[in-house]
């Protein structure tokens, strides 16, 4: 029996990218100048056309100096996050 993990919420990691970049009062153009990525790229994962690579995640991550696993622990709102279970590893 195949047991399949709940789908991530995408929505919320857009979500919270507009959180964090507004919080910081930043404009598009603010964070890609810091990140290195296109305005075109910030704009279309904000919007939800998107979800963009590791790679872009990490570039975000760190202009926005926030954990990369903190950024993505809402792709779990909903459900229980994975997590050891004693003897799986």
């Amino acid at each position: 029996m195949t047991i399949f993990p709940p789908d991530p919420d995408f929505e919320a990691l857009r979500l919270e990218l507009a959180r964090l970049r507004a919080a910081r009062g930043w404009t598009y153009d603010e964070l890609a100048a810091r990140s290195g990525l296109a305005r075109r790229t910030l704009i279309e994962i904000e919007q939800g056309r998107t979800i963009g690579t590791l790679k872009t995640w990490h570039a975000l991550a760190h202009a926005l100096n926030t954990p990369l696993d903190e950024l993505f622990g809402v792709v779990c709102e909903g459900h229980e996050p994975p997590g050891p279970t004693g003897g799986d590893r």
